[in-house]
């Protein structure tokens, strides 16, 4: 199956209308590399589809979020970043300095869930998290 027949098929299975806008949007993101600002994803969009609307791309794109199929980070007064999630865990560590977002594996919070199951009964299911930190560059 194609990328797009499975965009369409993942779109499908949350019971939400496919549109074109809807697919472009989502396209644009799965296969960016890295995070795209609302700016950049309307600006990828208009290649295929010029006539596209600022609220469109933002109502879309809180869908899509609600959907957990993309995530958003936001890091001080700048432009909220999103990035394509679908079904896969999704942690980063972001500079509270110069913003750089970096993606870390999940194998790192492995002993932080064995804790809480241990120490508290808690079993978590983690699907996303950012912790804000330090870049030592940065400083």
């Amino acid at each position: 199956m194609g990328c797009e027949a499975t965009l369409i098929t993942t779109l499908k299975s949350t019971g939400q209308r496919v549109t074109l806008q809807r697919l472009l949007i989502l396209s644009v993101i799965r296969h960016a590399e890295g995070h795209l600002t609302v700016s950049q994803i309307k600006e990828r969009v208009r290649c295929s589809y010029p006539t596209i609307d600022i609220s469109t791309v933002y109502r879309n794109l809180s869908t899509l979020k609600d959907l957990r199929l993309i995530s958003e980070t936001k890091v001080g007064g700048l432009e909220s970043q999103y990035e394509w999630i679908g079904k896969e865990k999704h942690l980063h560590v972001v500079c509270r300095r110069c913003s750089e977002a970096v993606q870390i594996e999940d194998s790192y919070l492995e002993p932080l869930g064995e804790s809480l199951l241990k120490d508290y009964g808690y079993s978590w299911i983690l699907t996303m998290l950012r912790c804000l930190a330090f870049v030592p560059f940065a400083w």
